[in-house]
Order: structure tokens, then C-alpha cells, then sequence
């Protein structure tokens, strides 16, 4: 699906050139390594991060709500509660950190392309906001960047 998607929303820079050209590897146009360290995650890590990073917000939650599956209207309040927790999980440890719960485990980490250090805390929110919607998240182009990854000029790469 990557390669069908390419990069069809990024501008027209590239217009009249010889960019045709497909990467031998995902990220070599960034200066990634093929593999290894520093390489770009791939997508089955990432989505596993995510549950991850989900169930860890479910849990949570169960420590101040006791899930009934019965009472319609407990549940709902679980469920807003769990994605407030999630958001929480996801924002202030990007911003700081570079990487949620969920990516510390699978050895991965949110990368800035202008080589800064912090992700910071706008990259962080609109990283969560699309996220939540998952299709930003799920579509990727011949680099293994989603939307997400493209819009707030990050790259998920491997930590180990």
C-alpha cells in the first residue's frame, strides 16, 4: 500500500526533476541506516506499541473505575476515562522522551528530522490527535512515514 500512496500529499517540490527514482531502503533519503539502530520502524511494531500503549490505559483506568459490562453508562464513562489516560501516556512522554510506554517496550522511539533532541509538545498533541483516528496513522508511503509522521516531520525509528 505504500508504494500505491507514495507521497501524493507532500508538495510539488520535486516537480520537473528526476525524483522517480524509489529508495533502495525506507528512510535512505533521510540518511537512515537500512537496518539496526537509528533504521525506520516498521508497521507491525508500531501497531504493536499502540496496543500496547492501550491496554496499559485500560488498566489504568480499572485502578479508579471497575469495568461493568452490564451497566451501559459505567462503561461509557470507562471508555472516555481510558482515552484521557491513553492521551496522557502518549503526549508527555513523546514530548519529552521521544517515546510512549508502548514504544519503550518494542525498542522504538519518535525521531525529529531537523535532528532535535525533544519531539516537543505540538508535534506530540497532533502525533495523538491522528493517532486517534487511525487512518493518518495507517497509511504509509515508500519510507514507512504516515501522515502523521509527514505532517509533524518526525520518522519512528528503532532504538535498539
Amino acid at each position: 500500500m505504500a508504494r500505491w500512496t507514495g507521497d501524493w500529499l507532500s508538495t510539488l517540490q520535486g516537480a520537473g526533476t528526476d525524483d522517480t527514482e524509489l529508495p533502495r531502503w525506507r528512510g535512505e533519503r533521510f540518511g537512515l541506516p537500512e537496518s539496526g539502530i537509528g533504521s525506520v520502524a516498521t508497521g507491525g511494531s508500531r501497531a504493536v506499541a499502540l496496543i500496547i500503549d492501550l491496554v496499559l490505559a485500560s488498566l489504568l483506568t480499572s485502578l479508579f473505575f471497575r469495568p461493568n459490562f452490564q451497566d451501559s453508562a459505567l462503561m461509557q464513562s470507562y471508555n472516555l476515562w481510558s482515552v484521557c489516560v491513553w492521551a496522557v501516556i502518549t503526549i508527555v512522554p513523546v514530548s519529552f522522551f521521544s517515546f510512549t510506554p508502548g514504544m519503550a517496550v518494542m525498542g522504538i522511539r519518535v525521531a525529529r528530522l531537523d535532528g532535535a533532541t525533544m519531539v516537543g509538545v505540538w508535534r506530540a498533541l497532533v502525533r495523538a490527535a491522528l493517532t486517534f483516528l487511525i487512518i493518518p496513522a495507517a497509511v504509509r508511503n515508500v519510507d514507512g512515514r504516515s501522515w502523521l509522521d509527514r505532517l509533524t516531520v518526525t520518522v519512528v525509528v528503532r532504538m535498539r
